[in-house]
This record gives structure tokens, C-alpha cells and sequence, in this order.
């Protein structure tokens, strides 16, 4: 599929079971509004058309001939150009007019235009990453626009990541993979243009493969270039991409691309009502990855990011929509197993946010093995036991160990994480019992409600040092937890300085300083404790092996050094506990945790005596190394 230069010419392909015909258009790069139409031959479902002596840099698009009846699913209206779902680049960014859903209005000179090219092949190499790791999630844009260092020209976008400065920093902090929140080609939702807004996420793809031109400026080899730069750092690329709807949006919405070309294969529908899309997502329709030909597309999206720019990974966005049919969810599903023994992709790090708004949408832990799980059980456990929550000492431990009680088999697959770009950011946690989403133009009406934050006894901002001094604190203690935690972690970028959103817990569309990363107002002490943290956590086997936790190399104490008994776990006032890690081949790590308000004593029982009479601070944990010798 897509525009393939060979010694014939250029063949462009496309596919449409229903369209009554397609005419391939291409366009002058220099003149706007030149226009030539190519009739497509048809052979099946596939639409066919070479054209000799194009050279790289031709810009095109598809025009779909047939029936106009959106009731019966039908969406086909030949003055829409519509966007190649193989488009690799585009001319440029898609911007939403309510013109795009106008029946019979030509929208020529709205859409992008694809760009014919011919992307370099990168040598497959292994992926840099090892469970249990430290992942980085980042919004390209909004990580570099204030960064000092890098030069204008360069701020928000992918190649900035490359910069001596962010590297260095990524560095600093023990990063072994970013993660690149969505940096293929997006459009607005269509009622932000009337709020003076702008999506800031990406989680709103048109084109599946092409990268949006106010990230990735330089296409494919800008991409490739910056994972080569990471990659000699020693720092992974994982991609976050979005499978499970597209811009198109419901019925009301612009018609670009699939809808367009075919919507009744392309999107989910309700049975036996062609017309009712299925909103599994909450975006307005929801991928068929079902259908063979949404597979194809998806799978040769992957491996076009592989091949042409050599990332190591992928984070799969409302990911049970790759495995659900029209009985539910399988975890065996052929989009699913496909993925698994693709031999292009399969020693890539698959990531999976296990849950959707659908039937049957919750499936955190249902994922095959060789998908790590984003874990917001741990998210809210973690969060719960130090806000304070009664009786929460025993799901923390669990948290701490893997979360076998999620994850079957002998290891974790849990990505563990306090803070994610969808919520409070990891300062917000501390300060803000609410949201305030007011600039987001919904009434406060939009986010989550229940975010188990609490604000150290001032809501939002505080001069005070008392209360500073304690959000700090608990932002310590919350990131010390993390980082001891088993399984593979993640960090969203900022939140190792204290960055905030001024309690927003859902800026999606705030592209401006609400979600730009202001780096000189970064806490140094915050990012000095991470990377301590990580240091620890990189040189102590115990702490980033995959298997959960047993009798055999770990044991729960009580602060007095003696083992934890039922009645202490039921207790729902114990606030402080030791976790004693033993391993085969290192010294014995004892992670200290004390949540009450007031310091703690700890001891361990012998040969661990170095830790006699040690006393910890309120709300803190503590790291101690210890060696039987001693």
C-alpha cells in the first residue's frame, strides 16, 4: 500500500472494498490549486495507479466515488481529498475546519498532501532497554520550548531531544528508555478551535505513520537521526501510538482520510446499525482491528518506525481495542499474535494501557507476557498509602514486590508509575485535593474526580516554607518508593524537579506554559534525590530483576527488627515497616518506610547490626546497603 518508487515509476495503492472507484490526485508543489486526476485501476479491494517519471517530493492524495449515506455507514463524497493511511510524510500539519464535514465542499486546499519519499533502511539492532529500567515519558513539545539551551529554531521538536543538554540530563537521572508521547500527524478536536485552544497530547492521530510536521520538521530522517543520538547515549526509543481511533471523530466530524476511503471496514460499527459508530474510546469512533486490513496497517505502521528509524519499542494507547471483536477482548487475538511473531517486531518493548472505556475494557495483567502493563493499581496504592489512607501497609507491600496479585507466572510485568501525562503531575499530587481544569473550557466538568491527592494544608500555591518544605517531603518519599518498587518504572518528565500544571489534571489542550516545562524553576534537590535514587536502583541487582518477591530473598519487619505478623499487616495504624532484600549475588539492601508524622526507630535483627538504633524521619524512606562482613 501507499506511493512505492520503482523503475516503472511510482505505484500508489490504496484500499477500499466499497468505493464504486478512486481517482489518485496529485499536486503542484509550486502552484496552489493545481490539480491532475489519475483513475485507479481496481484489482479486488485494491486500487492501483503507476505513474512514470514522479520524482520524490510529489505531493498527492485520494479522491473515493460512491454512495453518500452516512445511516447505512457510507461516507464517500469525491470533493474530499482524503490522506493515504500509508502516507509516511506530509506537506503539512492538519488543521481542523468545520468545512472538512460539509457534504459536497471541496476541501483541496484544507487537507495535507502526502509527500512521496524514499526513507533510509537502518540495520535492526536489539533493542536498548531491560525490564526494570527507568522509562521517561515525554510531550516532545512541551519538554523543550523554554529550554535556554537549545536553540529556537530547534524548540518542540524531536530533534531538540538530541541536544547535548537534554541528553545530559536524561543522563543525569538514570533514564534507560524516553518514551515520546504521540508524534504522528493529529488534528484538533473540533470544539477546541471555538475555546481559543489547541491540542497539546497528540492522542488524536489522522495518519497513522506520517509524523506531524510541528514535531518531526525534518520527516523520517530528523526521527532517525535523534534515536541515533540516544542510542549512543545508551538511551532507548519507545513510542507512544494511538491504534484505537482516529480524528475523524463521530458523524459530526471531518472526513480525511478513512472515513472517507472506506468507513465501513476501517471503523467499528454497532451490529446491524451501519450508521452508529462504536465510542469505545470516548473519542468518537473506535479502530476495527478486527478487520484484516486495519491489522495490515497497524502492524506495517510498526514496522515502518523499526526499519526507517530504529526505535525500540512502543507504548499502545487504549491498547485492549488491538484484541477486542465483537465478543470481547482476547489476549490471543490475530492483531495481538501477529504482533508477537512478526520477526521485525518481535524483540521490540511492548507496552500496554491495559484498559478502554468498552465492554470488557478493564484488562490490566490479561495482556501475553511479552507486554509490560502500565499499573495503576500501583499508581493508586502508592499514592493512597502516603496520603494517609487507614489499612493500606499490606497493598503497598504488594506494590513493592510486583504485584503478583495482577501478573501471573514466576515474573512482573508491571510498569510502575506515581504520575502519567493523563492527571496531577507528581507535585500537583501533594498540593491539590482537587482539579482545576477551569482553562480547559468544560466548567471543571472534565478529568478525573478521584485522585487520591491531598495538599499538605494549603490548596495550590503557597508561599509558605512550612508547607513547601512538606510537599517536598512527600514528593521524596513518593519517588524513593517508586524507585524501590519491583517490575519497571516510569517517570513523566518534570516531575524529578517538581514541575506543575497549577493543579489541571487533564491539560490535553494547554499548549502554553501550563504544560511547557519551565526548567529554571526546576527543584535541583528533587532532581539531585532522583538520581541518587537511580543510581542505587542501577547498581543493586535486587532491585530491578523481574521476578516477584519470596520468602527467599526478601522478608517484611517490623521497625523493631522483628518479622511482620498478621496482626500487624490487619493493623491499620501501622505506618512504618522495613523491607529486608537478601539476594543471591549482592549485599542485602533494607528499604526503611516511616509515613508517620513523627520519627521512627528502626533496628534489623543480627548479622545486620549496623542498622541498630538508626533513627528515621517522619514521612521518609530510607536506602541502606549492609554487608554480612561488617
Amino acid at each position: 500500500m501507499g506511493a512505492t518508487i520503482t523503475p516503472d515509476g511510482t505505484q500508489f495503492s490504496v484500499w477500499s472494498r466499497h468505493a464504486e472507484r478512486i481517482e489518485l490526485c496529485l499536486f503542484s508543489a509550486i502552484e496552489i490549486g493545481i490539480e491532475t486526476r489519475l483513475p485507479m485501476a481496481r484489482e479486488g479491494d485494491v486500487h492501483t495507479v503507476t505513474v512514470p517519471d514522479l520524482s520524490p517530493g510529489t505531493l498527492y492524495g485520494f479522491r473515493a466515488h460512491g454512495r453518500y449515506a452516512p445511516d447505512e455507514g457510507l461516507w464517500f463524497d469525491p470533493s474530499k481529498v482524503l490522506v493515504d493511511p500509508y502516507a509516511i510524510e506530509l506537506d503539512r500539519a492538519f488543521v481542523y475546519d468545520p468545512l472538512l464535514s460539509e457534504f459536497g465542499t471541496d476541501t483541496a486546499h484544507l487537507v495535507p498532501k502526502a509527500r512521496t519519499t524514499v526513507p533510509t533502511t537502518v540495520s535492526h539492532a536489539p533493542a536498548i532497554f531491560r525490564e526494570g529500567g527507568l522509562i521517561y515519558e515525554i510531550a516532545v513539545r512541551g519538554f523543550t520550548m523554554l529550554h535556554q539551551d537549545i536553540p529556537e529554531s530547534q524548540r518542540g521538536t524531536v530533534a531538540a531531544l538530541a541536544h547535548p543538554a537534554i541528553i545530559a540530563h536524561l543522563k543525569r537521572i538514570g533514564v534507560s528508555a524516553v518514551e515520546l508521547m504521540p508524534i504522528t500527524a493529529w488534528i484538533d478536536e473540533r470544539h477546541l478551535r471555538p475555546l481559543g485552544l489547541t491540542n497539546s497530547w497528540g492522542y488524536n492521530p489522522v495518519a497513522l505513520m506520517a509524523l506531524d510536521p510541528r514535531l518531526v520538521p525534518g520527516g523520517v530522517k530528523e526521527l532517525r537521526d535523534t534515536v541515533s543520538a540516544l542510542h549512543d547515549a545508551g538511551i532507548g526509543v519507545i513510542l507512544d501510538l494511538v491504534f484505537n481511533h482516529t480524528g475523524e471523530s463521530d458523524r459530526f466530524g471531518p472526513t480525511l482520510s478513512m472515513r472517507g476511503l472506506d468507513n465501513l471496514t476501517y471503523y467499528s460499527r454497532a451490529e446491524n446499525k451501519a450508521g452508529m459508530m462504536i465510542n469505545d474510546t470516548g473519542c468518537g469512533n473506535t479502530l476495527a482491528c478486527h478487520q484484516p486490513v486495519v491489522q495490515q496497517l497497524v502492524l506495517d505502521t510498526l514496522r515502518h518506525f523499526v526499519t526507517h528509524a530504529g526505535v525500540d519499542g512502543f507504548r499502545f494507547d487504549l491498547a485492549p481495542i488491538m484484541g477486542r471483536d465483537a465478543s470481547g477482548f482476547h489476549a490471543n487475538a490475530p492483531l495481538i499474535s501477529a504482533l508477537l511473531t512478526d520477526p521485525v517486531l518481535q524483540d521490540r518493548i511492548l507496552i500496554a494501557e491495559p484498559w478502554d472505556i468498552g465492554p470488557g475494557g478493564y484488562q490490566l495483567g490479561q495482556f501475553p507476557p511479552a507486554f509490560l502493563e502500565w499499573n495503576d493499581r500501583a499508581r493508586d496504592d502508592i499514592r493512597r498509602f502516603w496520603r494517609g489512607d487507614s489499612g493500606m501497609v499490606g497493598a503497598l507491600a504488594t506494590r513493592l514486590a510486583g504485584s503478583s496479585d495482577v501478573f501471573s507466572g514466576n515474573r512482573t510485568r508491571t510498569v510502575n508509575f506515581l504520575a502519567a501525562h493523563d492527571g496531577f503531575t507528581l507535585m500537583d499530587l501533594v498540593s491539590y485535593t482537587t482539579k482545576h481544569n477551569h482553562a480547559n473550557g468544560e466548567d471543571n466538568r472534565d478529568g478525573h474526580n478521584d485522585n487520591h491527592s491531598w495538599n499538605n494544608g494549603v490548596e495550590g500555591e503557597s508561599d509558605n516554607p512550612t508547607v513547601q518544605s512538606r510537599r517536598r517531603n512527600d514528593v521524596m518519599a513518593l519517588l524513593s518508593t517508586l524507585f524501590a518498587t519491583r517490575g519497571t518504572i516510569m517517570l513523566t518528565a518534570g516531575d524529578e524537579g517538581g514541575r506543575t500544571q497549577h493543579g489541571n489534571n487533564n491539560a490535553y489542550a494547554q499548549d502554553n506554559t501550563i504544560t511547557w516545562l519551565d526548567w529554571s524553576a526546576l527543584d535541583e534537590t528533587l532532581i539531585a534525590h532522583t538520581a541518587d535514587l537511580s543510581a542505587i536502583r542501577q547498581s543493586n541487582p535486587a532491585l530491578t530483576a523481574q521476578h516477584f518477591l519470596t520468602e527467599n530473598d526478601s522478608a517484611w519487619l517490623r521497625p523493631d527488627g522483628q518479622r511482620m505478623t498478621t496482626l500487624d499487616w490487619q493493623n491499620a495504624q501501622t505506618n512504618a515497616l522495613t523491607l529486608l532484600l537478601t539476594p543471591a549475588n549482592a549485599s542485602p539492601l533494607a528499604i526503611l518506610i516511616n509515613r508517620a508524622e513523627t520519627p521512627q526507630a528502626f533496628t534489623l535483627p543480627h548479622p545486620y547490626n549496623p542498622l541498630n538504633g538508626l533513627t528515621l524521619a517522619a514521612r521518609s524512606v530510607a536506602f541502606f546497603e549492609t554487608d554480612l562482613r561488617v
